[in-house]
């Protein structure tokens, strides 16, 4: 495992780790999380790169070793996007794939949805309304963040309240950057002409249907694994599922 960091183009410095070689694939974590967290503990790099990748993943903007600034300049709409766009230009990465889960796979969208052109794409932990509905879930989050320190167990927040807890997040970054992103404009989900994964818990609606997403798609292919939004991506079946769609 190698951690690196690198400059963005508004001066706030960035983290990716990355273990493996071959065709290089970018894997995005979920919101509050990161890529220690999403894709390294529970071992799915390792699968994705055993099985001949170069596995790249960054810690998003204000989450993880990445910096997370309180300056609300800093949290521009698509930022997340432009920085995944940034770390390719900045790898030289032509010929790469492209997937996330839930936050990540929101990012991706974005990305392909703006001009990428990865071989492979994978959406994890999305649904067609968590693309189409952020100002709900947005909502959720802000309250979260508001009810961090008086929420009870069996609150609606509770669960959310507890992995942000677990991940030491910064509730000032974390607070500016809900408000950075944007449903997905129609031609964004057009854009996917590449083959493309769906990837989702069997009792994930978390961000609405898997399979809406999936028909909405020009090309896609839905495959779920057990489990919620939460317990999905610790599964093993979650990394083989990624390393045997790449390896397709």
């Amino acid at each position: 495992m190698i951690t690196n960091h690198w400059t963005a183009s508004d001066g706030v410095e960035l983290a990716w780790r990355e273990m493996g070689q071959g065709r290089a694939v970018i894997l995005l974590h979920g919101l509050f999380s990161d890529a220690q967290m999403n894709w390294i503990k529970f071992r799915h790099a390792e699968r994705i790169a055993s099985a001949g990748f170069r596995v790249i993943m960054p810690d998003l903007r204000a989450h993880g070793l990445s910096a997370k600034p309180h300056d609300p300049a800093h949290y521009g709409r698509g930022v997340l996007a432009r920085d995944v766009r940034e770390l390719i230009a900045h790898l030289a990465l032509t010929d790469y794939d492209l997937g996330g889960f839930s936050l990540g796979a929101r990012t991706t969208v974005q990305v392909i949805g703006e001009g990428a052109r990865p071989r492979r794409a994978i959406l994890a932990g999305m649904g067609l309304q968590g693309l189409t509905d952020w100002n709900r879930r947005q909502a959720f989050f802000h309250e979260a963040i508001a009810q961090f320190d008086v929420a009870k167990r069996g609150d609606k927040w509770w669960m959310a309240i507890q992995f942000m807890k677990t991940m030491k997040v910064d509730r000032v970054a974390a607070g500016h950057l809900l408000r950075t992103f944007e449903d997905a404009q129609p031609g964004w989900l057009q854009a996917f002409t590449m083959p493309t994964l769906i990837l989702c818990g069997d009792k994930d609606d978390d961000n609405g249907s898997a399979s809406a997403l999936a028909e909405a798609l020009p090309t896609a292919e839905l495959e779920y694994v057990p489990g919620t939004h939460m317990s999905s991506v610790v599964e093993p079946a979650f990394g083989e599922a990624i390393a045997r769609f790449l390896s397709a």
